[in-house]
């Protein structure tokens, strides 16, 4: 587990734009926090990593946006989801092991459904300083080692 703070919305939009550069295609990230955490700040660094043009916002309500930018981008929001039947009419397999890039908000509520190997960040608003967010980066499997600790690395040195 690797873990950093964040002193503002800023510097966790830039860690999420750092994070998106460096994804591939087949890569998944999960996003998990309370309401307010700084998943979708953390997510729309990431659509600008990945150049993509438009806006990156939360999906709460579609479930899953659809971007195009280095590589296609698929932003999904599974805090709606009730059940097993919902997450298997979605075809996730098709994101998850589709020509993009994935990332889960929410994805405590379809813990059963992800793939094994993944990048899983938690987001969690500090208790005192009100903008600085303490960040998690729990790798699952050999890539998403390699990539927390350069996404680690480059933040504690600022390259």
């Amino acid at each position: 587990m690797y873990s950093i703070a964040t002193q503002s919305a800023d510097e966790t939009f830039n860690l999420g734009e750092t994070l998106g550069a460096w994804l591939q295609p087949g890569d998944i990230i999960t996003l998990n926090g309370d309401l307010g955490a700084g998943k979708t700040c953390l997510a729309s660094g990431v659509g600008r990593g990945l150049h993509i043009e438009s806006r990156v916002k939360s999906p709460t309500f579609a479930l899953i946006n659809e971007y195009e930018g280095k590589i296609p981008l698929y932003h999904m929001d599974a805090y709606r989801l009730d059940g097993p039947s919902e997450v298997n009419d979605l075809g996730l397999e098709e994101y998850f092991y589709g020509t993009g890039a994935v990332l889960v908000e929410w994805a405590q509520n379809i813990i059963d459904f992800l793939p094994e190997q993944r990048l899983d960040i938690f987001i969690d608003k500090d208790p005192i300083e009100e903008d600085t967010r303490n960040i998690r980066l729990v790798p699952h499997g050999i890539r998403y080692e390699q990539l927390a600790g350069e996404l680690i690395a480059h933040v504690r040195t600022g390259n």
